[in-house]
């Protein structure tokens, strides 16, 4: 294809995906509440189900202005050939290749950032703020946004002239070794996020000796599974919403439990709690979920692979000549249809696993005390008990409520 049919291709793909989500969310927000269902009665009463309905439209009227306002901004960069302009310039004073992307794309990062940080601002401390939810302060915001800028530089930057290396050195064959140097990043990052990463945003405790530590760890020893890293984290820190995750492989694995989700449940329930995240990991889960995102990313990079040195994708965006940053700008939107049919995909799997982790939890544990914790957590989080199927099909990574709760009780 020529420049200018890329452009509009370009220009068409990225109007695609804005229609789409929109009109997605649009279904999702305008679904009627319905009566409240008989297994949530005592959980939730009109004025919360109301009030429920209320944060997903505020939701919603956020979601709308920042995707058109970053809808608009982006048709103006591809149109009036911007993301060209740049590199141009940047060219009367970078001539190093991997210097110039560098540089290209730290510009970009740190242009994008900039406008969204208002925004992030006001969904912080506006919207989670009116619904009872945030917790942070406007220090800890600034501070998240130091540490990411960080990470950012160290990891990210890493990473990329990495990509940037191989790409100079190899030429369209480089996808298969950044693709070995991404599924050891993966790999690593899933087993030191919770040692390195985390406690750079959050503290993290050992769940101290008692009779919740005592009731999970005689769960753990029945089900064959050693467990002797559960530790809290201060998520009231900056929300009043409660989680709990799994991460690492091994000696390395780690239960991370929230100290607002210990606030609001019984002992019971957070050992049911625990016991899903157990099937998770016992079922395999994390290792299947692992090998679908890297093969997904091979995927992806061997696709980049074809498009690489391509003059006219340049072109399309603005550029006079072939230059690897708006190739992978011009790519990264190509892509965007791929990656939604693949993460609806992953959207599926996943729920399936929560199906099976919900399933092993009632088997090895109790149905009652997991479907208790869900109800209770949906209803302090302001959950939607009812979204539309083809928002659920392509946004959920879990299942709705009332379908785990159908399979639990």
């Amino acid at each position: 294809m020529d420049q200018e049919t890329i452009k509009y291709l370009l220009l068409f793909v990225v109007s695609f995906n804005f229609i789409f989500e929109k009109i997605i969310n649009y279904l999702n927000v305008k679904k009627k509440m319905g009566p409240i269902p008989v297994t949530l009665q005592g959980f939730l009463d009109v004025d919360k189900l109301k009030e429920s309905k209320a944060y997903q439209r505020a939701g919603y009227q956020f979601g709308l202005i920042t995707g058109t306002f970053t809808f608009i901004i982006t048709l103006i960069l591809i149109g009036f050939g911007v993301f060209g302009w740049l590199d141009e310039w940047l060219r009367l004073y970078i001539q190093n290749p991997m210097l110039l992307t560098l540089a290209y794309f730290s510009i970009v990062f740190i242009g994008s950032d900039i406008l969204s940080i208002p925004f992030d601002y006001y969904h912080t401390f506006k919207i989670e703020n009116d619904f009872g939810f945030n917790n942070s302060t406007v220090k800890t915001f600034f501070l998240d946004k130091a540490k990411g800028y960080l990470l950012s530089i160290i990891i990210g930057g890493a990473l990329l002239a990495t990509l940037l290396w191989l790409i100079l050195e190899l030429g369209h064959d480089f996808w298969w070794i950044f693709w070995i140097v991404a599924s050891l990043f993966m790999l690593l990052a899933n087993l030191f996020y919770a040692g390195l990463i985390l406690p750079l945003f959050n503290k993290l405790t050992p769940l101290e000796e008692g009779e919740l530590k005592d009731a999970i760890t005689s769960y753990a020893n029945s089900v064959d599974f050693s467990l002797k890293n559960v530790f809290v984290m201060d998520g009231s820190k900056r929300s009043s919403k409660a989680n709990a995750f799994f991460s690492g492989f091994g000696k390395r694995k780690k239960v991370v439990l929230f100290d607002t989700l210990i606030k609001q449940h019984t002992q019971e329930e957070l050992v049911a709690v625990l016991a899903h995240e157990i099937g998770h990991y016992q079922k395999g889960h994390i290792k299947t979920g692992m090998l679908a995102g890297i093969l997904q990313t091979g995927l992806m990079l061997y696709i980049l692979s074809l498009f690489i040195f391509s003059e006219p994708l340049s072109l399309a965006l603005g550029g006079n000549q072939m230059a690897i940053h708006l190739n992978i700008i011009a790519f990264s939107i190509l892509f965007t249809p791929i990656s939604m049919i693949l993460g609806m995909g992953m959207n599926y799997l996943s729920r399936k696993n929560e199906f099976e982790a919900d399933a092993f939890a009632k088997t090895t544990y109790s149905g009652p005390p997991l479907a208790k914790a869900l109800k209770t957590l949906s209803v302090k989080t302001l959950s939607d008990i009812n979204p539309h199927p083809l928002y659920v099909f392509i946004n959920y990574s879990h299942p709705p409520l009332l379908k785990r709760l159908a399979k639990l009780e």
